[in-house]
């Protein structure tokens, strides 16, 4: 009887708190999540803003005054604008690269009645269980000049001295693609796997051809997934800084690199938080732009 009697005053306090939570403002649940944006993203940004205009200083964060010369001289250096060109390209090839790879494994993995399906989930995501650094060691081990592969192309007599493969364009590529390829599968696997194989089956019966059932039906209504996925891709990769440090050996130099050169090796915080800013600028603005590209083509499927 006692438990009973628990039992009811604990749901009715249960209700209760439910009743005050549902008649809560809505300005009032969303309090918790504003307050971690303002403390560790926006106040950071406006922080990095204000850092961006001021006077550079080798002896200090920074002198006294404002300027503007950070952003002049950052615009107008060819120097600076070919590192910005080649961060924007090597973002675009390695998300084209993994789109290539991973819609194919994306599809099987919707698709498959395997059942080794747990296990190629797991081949999936297992490479997010281990560190950036220790992936970019492992393919150290694989791409070095007396490294597994070119100790096996020596071996088999295909080149005399090594093939370069570490240090340059190539072996940052492969790092960054090796990385970031989950995060290009898992969105167009759940977009895919929200698709209804029926469509497919209707498709087929109606006398199309698999790549026609493709390029019809499955792509155009997994473009949500693409979309997710490419802009992740995108943004991991132009604000990378490891793997080309690691794969690349300062000979490849990418934005990021760049930016932490000029605050730790030469001390120059104002103008190394305006390349910041700039390259979030430029990252925001190729965003955007894809953002209404490919929201009007699915519109235009709908």
């Amino acid at each position: 009887m006692a438990a009973s009697t628990s039992l009811a005053s604990l749901g009715r306090a249960v209700r209760s708190r439910r009743k005050a939570w549902s008649g809560a403002p809505p300005l009032l649940l969303f309090l918790p999540a504003l307050a971690l944006l303002v403390a560790f993203f926006l106040v950071p940004y406006v922080n990095m803003l204000v850092m961006s205009f001021r006077v550079p200083s080798t002896s200090q964060p920074y002198a006294p005054g404002f300027t503007i010369e950070n952003y002049v001289e950052a615009l107008t250096d060819a120097y600076y604008l070919e590192i910005l060109w080649d961060t924007a390209v090597f973002g675009v090839l390695t998300t084209a690269a993994c789109l290539a790879i991973g819609y194919p494994v994306a599809y099987h993995l919707a698709r498959s009645r395997s059942r080794y399906k747990g296990l190629l989930y797991a081949c999936v995501l297992s490479p997010l269980l281990v560190g950036v650094v220790i992936r970019c060691y492992g393919w150290i081990i694989l791409l070095a000049n007396n490294g597994l592969i070119n100790d096996s192309l020596k071996k088999l007599g295909l080149v005399e001295t090594f093939a370069p493969l570490m240090y340059n364009e190539f072996g940052v590529a492969v790092g960054l693609i090796h990385v970031f390829l989950p995060f290009m599968i898992l969105p167009i696997l759940g977009s895919i796997q929200s698709i209804d194989p029926a469509l497919e089956e209707a498709a087929q019966s109606l006398g199309a051809s698999r790549v026609a059932i493709m390029r019809r039906v499955v792509v155009p209504l997994s473009l949500p997934g693409i979309q997710a996925g490419t802009i992740l891709v995108f943004v991991l990769t132009i604000s990378s800084y490891v793997i080309p440090i690691l794969l690349g050996g300062y000979k490849v130099m990418l934005m990021s690199t760049l930016v932490v050169q000029q605050l730790l090796d030469a001390f120059l915080w104002p103008f190394g938080a305006a390349l910041a800013l700039i390259l979030s600028a430029a990252g925001a603005a190729a965003i955007y732009v894809y953002l209404r590209l490919t929201g009007r083509l699915m519109r235009g499927i709908a």
